[in-house]
């Protein structure tokens, strides 16, 4: 059974429905289905363990962030399928998001106190050194064509670890790339929760100022504004830590893309661009 047929045999559909795709995503596959004056958005994805990414994790946060209202209804979930509420929307790219900073700084306060008040079940966990020695694994075992750069790589990460900690940890997103935030008539949402779980507020901190292209005076801008205060040397130093953890974790999760993804996405060029900033990072963290 093709994709759309199995999006057909849904049981919640009342008409006969239309199936649309969307185009844009570099992990999953997106449909927007109308019924009748109904629409909504279908998320189609397994379990992919390459990435650690578990579907029930991502229904539990998905569901948890729906109702602490940051990110759009969940409507129905199954094996491999996800639904939403279709929210008719703008979505965001790094312009959008360097001018509506405040409001997305005060959305990640909520997602890091409110979404756990609404964890149900077990609690997703995003540990972003365990995450980089889980790639570096794989890639060891898959005869990747970077095998000789992990060795250094996780050094670096461990080095990257010891900076960093002690840690707080919150309920976090993980993966604020510009396009998983969206705005429909001046409410900002926040989707694609697939990486979601409890880590540093460091990491979504500096996922975002790194997968922005963030200048130093909006970091300090993001970090006084998100700690309504004036950062310290000690924290500022634990935050470019794990910013600089947050890129190479993006590297190695392109790495890994590269031999397993099936989707039309130049994941060399990802893989080079993150790398070249992860190394620019931790040269500033020497």
């Amino acid at each position: 059974m093709n994709i759309k047929d199995s999006i057909k045999k849904l049981p919640l559909w009342k008409n006969e429905i239309s199936i649309d795709s969307i185009t844009g995503g570099i992990t999953n596959q997106n449909f927007l289905v109308t019924d009748g004056q109904k629409k909504y958005f279908v998320r189609i994805g397994e379990d992919i363990f390459e990435h650690l990414v578990i579907r029930k994790n991502e229904i539990i946060a998905s569901q948890a962030a729906s109702l602490a209202n940051i990110a759009p209804k969940l409507i129905y979930s199954s094996k491999g399928i996800i639904v939403f509420e279709y929210i008719k929307s703008v979505t965001y790219n790094s312009e959008l998001v360097i001018k509506n900073l405040d409001k997305i700084i005060k959305i990640i306060k909520n997602i890091h106190i409110e979404i756990p008040k609404f964890i149900i079940g077990d609690p997703p966990l995003f540990w972003v050194f365990h995450v980089v020695r889980h790639y570096s694994n794989f890639l060891k075992e898959n005869n990747s064509p970077y095998i000789k750069k992990l060795d250094e790589l996780i050094i670096k990460s461990d080095q990257l670890n010891k900076i960093a900690s002690p840690y707080e940890i919150v309920f976090c997103h993980n993966d604020f790339l510009p396009a998983n935030f969206i705005e429909n008539e001046n409410k900002v949402w926040v989707v694609d929760w697939e990486y979601a779980g409890f880590n540093t507020p460091l990491f979504d901190l500096g996922g975002l100022a790194s997968n922005n292209e963030f200048s130093n005076d909006q970091e300090i801008y993001l970090l006084e504004n998100y700690f309504d205060q004036k950062i310290s040397a000690e924290k500022m130093s634990k935050y470019l830590a794990i910013k600089c953890a947050s890129l190479l974790r993006e590297t190695l999760w392109s790495m890994t893309s590269e031999i397993t993804s099936k989707i039309d996405f130049d994941y060399k060029k990802y893989t080079d661009e993150n790398l070249n900033k992860f190394e620019d990072e931790f040269k500033k963290i020497q």
